[in-house]
């Protein structure tokens, strides 16, 4: 099915929220690029699925599939039986890069045997924890020995559910045994929510310690509850005070832009001493914290009462002096075994700025990432969590289910991370709360003012982190079926399969140089070994220098950041991208039958990244088939990059003894195959949009019919050289007319632009599409950016008020009638004169085509689409114009000749 019909509409539209988002399975365990369940399952079914001959079983398939997109078990029994009896040896999947399991997980879910291999740990676990636990039967497991007794439970599902929270509720308890006494409690007897700390480095001038503190908001004023805020404030004795006030901020952060005697602003945030109001730059902070001369200064704290309300205090003696005694006990905890000391001491590989922020601030190892008490905890979580681990297993629990459940605790922990560090800045946005630590799906932040959350209630506290990680698992558990996934830490390059071991693969490979996957996650990783080193001793294995997570195979191009000496070259370029993604890709095509399918799900925004992605599954002797495009990315930011759309490409193993093919043959085999497609795409109401981009399997389709492609002298063509005219075949199959004109009869500028404005009218594009329609219409960017320049967050076709150019005779028809809209206001005279210049006639039918097209297209109200309207209403009076106009220009043309003559005579 997926070579012929995928449901696009319904895939980009489930994609975008409820169940079909996938953000309920990406909220259990923090991983990054999670696919969307709508697209995972429908990657799976149509992989699964037939593509029969009969048109009316189609349409049933079809409707099944839609249906499925409807909702998570929607059409389970009917999907199940289509997909049993068109594989009567039993089906199977593979994802090689399956991450957090959503794939395995929509194969599992359809009681379909999943194989999911990932070469990070990390990932690892959490794919045991969506895709392999939820599944098993536990009912047999003996008692928690500190469970309370509760009604008989009915099922597998309701005895985790049941044990996670008394395993989540047992750690909370000996937490607040072994910590109480460094979080005292407040006046009410109840713990602070939580704790605002700030480094403070010693002035360059008067050498007393301040805080570096970005904001001294702290609630903002919101119905009935008012504004407070607070400021530090230099003491005489060279001791800073904290003092708390209501309503907005009385002064200025001791981090701010300042003004530098040449009057500009200096570069970045400036550190102003509060003693003395010496600035530091930027560099001069940055240099101090980064080479360790700081301190960590503990400015408020933060509590919280039984409705939930906020308020901020001065530290008392007794919470200065529980941080002392924290400080003290962290230098005495015992290691977990002779090689993980208590604190984390994995470093940070060098070159990693860009990806772990607190290395430019002094950070050399994970176990630097803390105020010290804040370390202390997660040194005693840890501690917690692998004692009852063990607990478990000596109480007749079997070893799978006490891994599962101290599993879901260190899921607890991890989404707990993000909300703790350094990076967790306190926010004050939809009230006061502790900010992520990723500012992107990628990078960890670092911020010299953070909140540390206590043993109390609010937000980053172990008890709200775990309700809201047992709500969704109360969530996904609900109607749960399906059977377990089989979740294997491993290599894409190097399956441990036999050949033709699974029915399809279906995977969703990393997208070149977008995330880090294991330089992001690492900081998980130091703590997890440290948790789950008892019952997840493989966790504890890396052959990494540095004692994170291995990298040697990881299939990344990673960006390189550093400072001076820090700056090494790290293995993980393009070359290596590109080697290992290919040996991952002939391995696919190894494990399924010699007939069998490869299912790709990959985006990105750049063409030349899709070139070597194309180049690489060539290169695997394999050949795209289809190619279907979906709204998944909603604009998403990750990493570095932002895309919208990614594609679903089937592919099969190339057939052997393939002929060698000529270029001009490939390409009408290309225009015919897509004008034979064409029918049914505009049957099924695929968008023109989506066709463009389906166009690529087809196209894929066709060039894999030849071992290579060989132009008029015999070289090598690129089969990247095939898209572009993919997408122009697109154009012409859907026989464009532009108010009764054919499209391709325009010059190419001009239909450059109405064909934009045909797919997007005045909708804002990513700047890669741009780069796309320019290659299929073969022209070059610098051609088509004054007709589609920059917008907001992307590109859009331009405005006839901003657009510029100097008419001519030989002037695209484009840019006369950008001209003659932006003249429109000024009359008749100046339509006009613009017909007249461009040396056009008053009855051009391309020119009063192209106006009457982009009147119509352009959004009603648009303020062009009223003036092409104008210019349409005055044609019989814009070609009178231009003929005056044209008389007046030939008149004062004839009196400069005769000045001229008289001149000469005289």
């Amino acid at each position: 099915m997926i070579e012929r019909w995928f449901p696009c509409a319904e895939v980009s539209e489930s994609a975008g929220a409820g169940w079909g988002s996938g953000n309920q399975e990406r909220n259990l365990f923090t991983w990054f690029a999670a696919r969307p369940s709508a697209q995972a399952k429908a990657a799976v079914l149509c992989s699964l699925l037939p593509w029969p001959d009969d048109e009316a079983e189609q349409e049933r398939l079809q409707t099944l599939v839609q249906e499925a997109m409807t909702g998570r078990y929607a059409a389970w029994k009917e999907l199940r039986d289509s997909i049993a009896a068109a594989n009567p040896q039993g089906a199977s999947t593979l994802d090689p890069f399956s991450g957090r399991g959503m794939i395995p997980l929509e194969s599992s879910r359809l009681g379909i045997t999943a194989y999911g291999i990932d070469y990070s740990p990390v990932a690892v676990l959490a794919s045991h924890l969506l895709t392999d636990f939820p599944f098993r039967d536990w009912t047999g497991e003996p008692g928690l020995p500190f469970a309370k007794e509760g009604p008989l439970l009915r099922s597998s599902s309701d005895r985790l559910l049941a044990d996670t929270k008394a395993m989540i509720d047992e750690i909370a308890r000996r937490l607040d045994e072994s910590l109480g006494s460094v979080y005292p409690r407040n006046d009410a007897g109840e713990y602070p929510w939580g704790y605002l700390w700030a480094v403070g480095i010693p002035c360059q001038e008067c050498s007393r310690i301040f805080p570096l503190v970005g904001s001294y908001e702290l609630i903002r004023a919101r119905g009935k509850h008012s504004a407070q805020s607070y400021y530090v404030s230099g003491q005489s004795d060279g001791s800073v005070r904290t003092v708390v006030h209501d309503g907005p901020p009385l002064h200025q952060p001791t981090l701010r832009n300042a003004i530098l005697p040449t009057g500009k602003k200096a570069k970045g945030k400036s550190a102003v001493c509060v003693h003395c109001q010496h600035v530091h730059s930027l560099e001069s902070h940055r240099r101090l914290v980064n080479d360790g001369d700081c301190t960590d200064v503990l400015l408020l704290v933060a509590d919280i009462d039984a409705a939930g309300s906020k308020s901020f205090r001065e530290p008392s003696p007794a919470d200065i002096d529980a941080v002392a005694d924290a400080s003290a006990a962290l230098r005495t905890e015992p290691p977990f075994t002779p090689f993980l000391p208590a604190i984390p001491a994995e470093e940070i590989r060098p070159g990693n700025n860009n990806i772990l922020g607190p290395s430019i601030y002094g950070a050399r190892t994970f176990g630097d990432f803390m105020v010290d008490r804040q370390t202390l905890y997660y040194v005693r979580l840890a501690q917690t969590i692998n004692k009852i681990g063990q607990e478990l297993t000596h109480a007749g629990v079997s070893r799978d289910y006490a891994r599962a459940l101290s599993g879901y605790a260190a899921a607890v922990m991890v989404k707990k991370l993000r909300r703790s560090t350094r990076g967790a800045r306190f926010q004050t946005s939809g009230g006061s709360r502790v900010g992520d630590l990723f500012v992107n799906e990628g990078s960890i932040t670092f911020s010299h003012d953070s909140f540390e959350a206590g043993l109390g209630e609010g937000p980053g506290t172990w008890s709200s982190i775990s309700a809201n990680v047992m709500a969704v698992l109360r969530n996904l558990l609900a109607d749960e079926r399906g059977r377990p996934a089989q979740i294997e830490r491993g290599s894409a390059t190097n399956i441990a399969m036999r050949d033709g071991a699974v029915t399809v693969v279906v995977t969703d490979p990393p997208y070149d140089a977008m995330i880090a996957y294991s330089d992001a996650s690492d900081l998980f990783y130091s703590w997890l070994k440290r948790c789950l080193h008892s019952l997840w001793p493989e966790l504890t294995m890396t052959s990494d220098p540095y004692g994170a997570q291995d990298k040697d195979l990881e299939i990344i191009v990673k960006r390189q950041e550093g400072t001076g000496k820090l700056t090494v070259k790290d293995h993980r370029t393009r070359e290596h991208y590109d080697k290992n993604i290919q040996a991952a890709f002939k391995e696919m095509r190894r494990v399924v039958p010699k007939d069998g399918l490869v299912t790709i799900v990959f985006g990105h925004g750049q063409p030349e990244v899709w070139q070597r992605l194309l180049d690489a599954i060539s290169a695997a002797d394999l050949v795209m088939t289809g190619s279907w495009p979906a709204r998944t990315e909603a604009g998403g930011s990750h990493g570095n990059a932002h895309i919208e759309t990614t594609l679903t490409m089937a592919c099969r193993p190339a057939p052997p003894n393939r002929p060698d093919g000529r270029k001009g043959t490939v390409e009408a085999e290309i225009e015919a195959e897509i004008k034979r497609r064409y029918p049914d795409w505009e049957r099924w109401g695929l968008a023109p949009t989506d066709m463009l981009m389906a166009a690529a399997g087809p196209a894929m389709e066709v060039v894999g019919r030849y071992r290579e492609v060989l132009d008029a002298r015999g070289e090598h063509v690129d089969i990247y050289t095939f898209l572009p005219l993919a997408r122009a075949s697109v154009q012409r199959a859907m026989a464009v007319d532009v108010d009764s004109v054919a499209l391709e009869s325009f010059d190419a500028p001009t239909r450059f632009a109405l064909w934009w404005v045909r797919l997007y009218s005045r909708d804002v594009q990513p700047k890669s599409e741009l780069r796309w329609q320019a290659l299929a219409a073969s022209m070059e960017l610098d051609d088509v950016r004054p007709l589609v320049p920059d917008a907001a967050k992307g590109v859009a076709f331009t405005r006839s008020s901003d657009f510029e150019t100097k008419l001519t005779a030989d002037s695209p028809v484009i840019d006369v009638v950008l001209a003659l809209a932006a003249a429109s206001e000024d009359g008749l005279d100046a339509m006009g004169e613009c017909l007249a210049a461009s040396g056009r006639s008053a009855d051009d039918p391309f020119l009063w085509a192209a106006v009457k097209f982009l009147a119509d297209r352009l959004p009603h109200g648009d303020a062009d689409s009223i003036a092409f309207t104008r210019v349409l209403r005055a044609k019989a009076g814009v070609g009178a114009a231009a003929s005056t106009a044209t008389r007046n220009v030939m008149e004062a043309l004839s009196r400069r000749e005769l000045a001229d003559r008289q001149g000469t005579l005289l």
